[in-house]
């Protein structure tokens, strides 16, 4: 027997809590979208270094500062039998990425930029900018600068009895220990900047904290760097001098506009 009430009718298909999924799925595509089109710049980047110069002239150009400390004769060697094949590979997609990372960062901005603030977003592409261009300038600087000199420093003490033969492998492993390093080390501007305008540190603070820091540089230069002054410093009084970069810059960005 009714009792006058009716059934609920179906919600319908525009119906809020039928449709609160979407906006995850349409970022799941947006992100997939993006996640191709950096991959894409990166495969490009590699097929075309792939043809020039080459992968294997690209492991030469990584081994040249290494080779010009060498003993009379000295070269590398390779250990594994698909090593010959598979560093230079990697040295070719290390490359590729480097080259691409300007279209990789663009996506990740692309991607992130319709859920930020307009304040936020004038911010973001100029670090994103000053990003890449201090990692850059921090391997550039590991590569031209501090490779010989580390290397000269070590063929210097090693003894006469001893064939200087590295492996390919270590010496890639090497390679991106180091590069990874000074790249890192290098964005400490943008860092302290970020600290500064999250709000959560003053630059009164940051000075405050320089002897701190000046501590932190030399124990994070002896645990990254191999056992020698000479990279230990390389490393450390960089990260010093550009802990004074990012005050001045993290200064000169307070006095901006502070828009909501």
């Amino acid at each position: 027997m009714s009792d006058g009430v009716s059934p609920p009718e179906p919600a319908p298909p525009d119906d809020p809590e039928h449709t609160e999924g979407q906006p995850f799925v349409e970022h799941l595509v947006e992100l997939r979208s993006r996640l191709l089109k950096a991959l894409l710049a990166i495969a490009v980047c590699a097929i075309a270094l792939g043809v020039y110069p080459g992968p294997a002239a690209l492991f030469d150009l990584l081994a040249a500062p290494l080779l010009a400390h060498l003993p009379q004769g000295g070269t590398l060697i390779a250990t594994s039998v698909v090593s010959p094949f598979l560093v230079p590979l990697k040295v070719l997609l290390m490359a590729a990425f480097l080259l691409a990372l300007p279209v990789v960062l663009y996506q990740l901005w692309a991607f992130v930029a319709p859920g930020l603030y307009a304040h936020e977003k004038r911010w973001v592409l100029p670090l994103v900018v000053s990003s890449t261009i201090l990692f850059g300038l921090g391997v550039a600087f590991c590569y031209f600068f501090v490779f010989g000199r580390v290397f000269a420093l070590i063929q210097s003490v090693a003894p006469s009895s001893i064939a200087a033969t590295p492996d390919i492998d270590a010496y890639l492993d090497f390679v991106l220990t180091m590069f990874t390093a000074f790249g890192i080390a290098f964005e400490i501007p943008v860092a302290v900047v970020l600290l500064v305008r999250t709000g959560l540190v003053r630059v009164e603070q940051l000075r405050q904290l320089r002897r701190y820091f000046i501590v932190l540089a030399f124990v994070v230069a002896a645990i990254v760097t191999p056992p020698d002054v000479v990279s230990q410093l390389a490393l450390a009084l960089p990260m010093c001098v550009l802990y004074e970069v990012g005050i001045l810059a993290a200064r000169w960005t307070a006095k901006g506009t502070r828009s909501p």
